[in-house]
């Protein structure tokens, strides 16, 4: 029975343990992990753990951010996760240029990350993930539909390595649910990615290549914390802000770690611009089009703003916001 908001009246869910972690978020803190009960085991409910350590309590808060970031591209891509936030993504016909180039993005904050990917991890991959810890530092697992005897070969290496095998990466929830003192939300999936129709609000037009990019962008913005501002080129991110309180805060930051690699980016915004200081940011790093929700009261200074800098900019009409 649906209630007026479309959503079931009543709700149940029952979890059946499958382990103890070695402790909660924090050291002092007990966990375990439960599966959904009375169903066929779906998700990291079905991950496979091929090497390394037992998953921790914080190990699967970030592979359930690079499962949903990985299922946004049916290209080869390569997503890196720290604090449940992408610090890096990049597509490429070669997954291991895939993975060199998402973690090219941001390398400081993949120290300690994890890594996902959405297609069989081969022995040049592997090789890949090896030189950069090398380089780079540490990764607490890597997760992907499978991977190759020979990637396991020279993966086997890192002996603390978490390898996670998920084979049906598209396998999803009914509802997505967060838990309040004394009940819970629930709500829809945000299943929408690629918006139905892109409005350019802007004098200047983005160029077929461009739209491709902030189309990129945007998947990639969809799945970081908000306030989240995504900088990309071609089919890889430059700069990342999120879980800002201030979008201008998390343009700044996004900018700052795109350094030069700005000049000739695209940027993606989750949710509208309050103010045109945002536009003021990107123009002086060298952003050249904009992706963003509009439906702000300041919508025309934003789009005058632009038009002045010369900036082309599209609208979705749809806002993706992640807490």
């Amino acid at each position: 029975m649906l209630g007026e908001e479309g959503l079931p009246s009543v709700m149940t869910v029952r979890g059946q343990k499958v382990h103890d972690v070695r402790y909660g978020e924090n050291p002092h803190q007990a966990g375990a992990f439960y599966r959904i009960a009375g169903t066929t085991p779906y998700g990291l409910g079905a991950a496979e753990v091929l090497q390394g350590k037992e998953l921790s309590f914080n190990n699967y808060l970030d592979l359930e951010t690079v499962l949903a970031g990985v299922r946004e591209f049916t290209a080869p891509t390569a997503y890196i996760v720290k604090h449940t936030s992408p610090c890096g993504v990049a597509s490429h016909a070669v997954l291991a240029q895939a993975y060199s180039d998402a973690l090219e993005c941001d390398p400081l904050s993949a120290f300690g990350g994890i890594v996902g990917f959405n297609r069989e991890v081969d022995s040049d991959t592997a090789q890949a993930l090896l030189d950069g810890m090398d380089k780079y530092g540490f990764l607490e697992c890597v997760l992907a539909p499978s991977f190759s005897t020979e990637a396991r070969e020279k993966l086997a290496v890192k002996k603390n390595l978490r390898l996670v095998a998920v084979s049906d990466l598209c396998a999803l929830d009914t509802y997505d649910y967060k838990r309040v003192t004394g009940g819970f939300i629930a709500q829809q999936l945000d299943l929408l990615t690629d918006p139905e129709e892109l409005t350019v609000v802007t004098k200047a037009q983005p160029t077929p290549h461009q739209l491709e990019e902030l189309k990129f962008a945007w998947r990639v913005c969809k799945t970081t914390k908000s306030n989240a501002i995504v900088y990309a080129k071609g089919t890889m991110t430059v700069g990342i802000g999120g879980g800002l309180y201030s979008r201008v805060d998390a343009n700044m930051i996004a900018a700052r770690k795109a350094g030069d690699r700005a000049q000739g980016a695209v940027l993606a915004s989750d949710a509208f611009f309050p103010q045109p200081d945002n536009i003021d940011v990107a123009h002086a790093a060298g952003v050249v089009a904009v992706i963003q929700p509009g439906g702000s009261i300041k919508d025309q200074e934003v789009i005058e703003k632009c038009d002045a800098l010369g900036i082309a900019m599209v609208v979705t009409g749809v806002r993706h916001f992640k807490h």
